[in-house]
């Protein structure tokens, strides 16, 4: 696996390259600018912490989602009249 840019990584991840470089050094990984290039080994660990193509934040600080409202409960359907025997 040949190095990658951070750059080219945030966009195969759907984030800023700025998010990204702030993660970077939170790892403790030297980055000087979004052209930096980043080893293989942290490049799969950013691609474990980052969903896939997700753009969404790494899974340990996304928020609880919050339960989706609930829909009225639809009103019965009228019965048919019953037949006179």
């Amino acid at each position: 696996m040949a190095k990658v840019r951070v750059y080219e990584l945030a966009k195969e991840l759907g984030v800023d390259s700025k998010s990204l470089m702030t993660k970077l050094n939170e790892l403790g990984e030297f980055v000087r600018s979004a052209s930096s290039t980043i080893e293989p080994p942290v490049v799969r660990k950013l691609r474990d912490t980052y969903p896939a193509g997700g753009g969404a934040k790494p899974a340990a600080s996304r928020p609880a989602a919050s339960p989706a409202p609930s829909a009225s409960p639809a009103a019965p359907a009228p019965s048919a009249p019953a037949a006179a025997a």
